[in-house]
């Protein structure tokens, strides 16, 4: 069974209010983002007051590494002291980062039936499906030997989700994962903190 997780997905981009796929193109937090990483800083510092036996791993793409270092102030703890791992990184969308998926139903629609026929499995042209992602973050967790914060993009909590949190992979690649949240996933259950 795999240790407790805070999963925190990274604060908003202007990307993400645009609809583009950001997948690994290194976009930074804009400025509600870096309000919302300092919230989560907050609501952690309130709801755990004591996480000094977890460890804290982010994936090393910018959005994720700020959203780090600002819950981590959030918490008193050095903003720099964490660590980061590959295989936390966003799922690379190949040659459709940075369209917006309705660019991508006109230019591409036939691989879009396919798609949304079966979201876990589809990868997307020179990109990750979920299964891909999940195949690299169960590796993450493998290593993992007790509780930790981890910040990272929202199809990795999807992937944690259906790993740890007991979720529908049918399901999870339809659920909205929001940005300046915490969820705590444990024991086969999650929820949002």
């Amino acid at each position: 069974m795999a240790p407790p997780l805070i999963f925190v997905r990274h604060g908003e981009t202007d990307w993400n209010v645009a609809g583009r796929l950001q997948g690994q193109t290194d976009t930074p937090l804009n400025p509600k983002g870096r309000d919302q990483a300092d919230a989560v800083g907050r609501t952690l510092a309130s709801a755990f007051p004591d996480l000094s036996g977890h460890v804290f791993v982010a994936s090393p793409l910018e959005r994720a590494s700020e959203t780090m270092r600002r819950v981590r102030a959030g918490l008193g703890l050095d903003p720099e002291a964490f660590a980061v791992d590959d295989r936390l990184k966003e799922m690379t969308f190949g040659r459709w980062e940075g369209s917006t998926f309705a660019d991508i139903r006109t230019r591409e629609p036939a691989v879009m039936k396919a798609r949304d026929a079966d979201r876990w499995g589809h990868r997307p042209p020179g990109g990750e499906s979920y299964q891909d992602v999940s195949d690299r973050f169960a590796e993450f967790l493998a290593g993992l030997e007790g509780p930790a914060v981890v910040v990272s993009h929202g199809g990795v909590a999807r992937v944690a989700l259906a790993l740890i949190g007991g979720g529908d992979r049918k399901k999870l690649p339809h659920l909205h994962v929001q940005q300046g949240r915490a969820m705590l996933i444990e024991n086969g259950r999650w929820r949002w903190v």
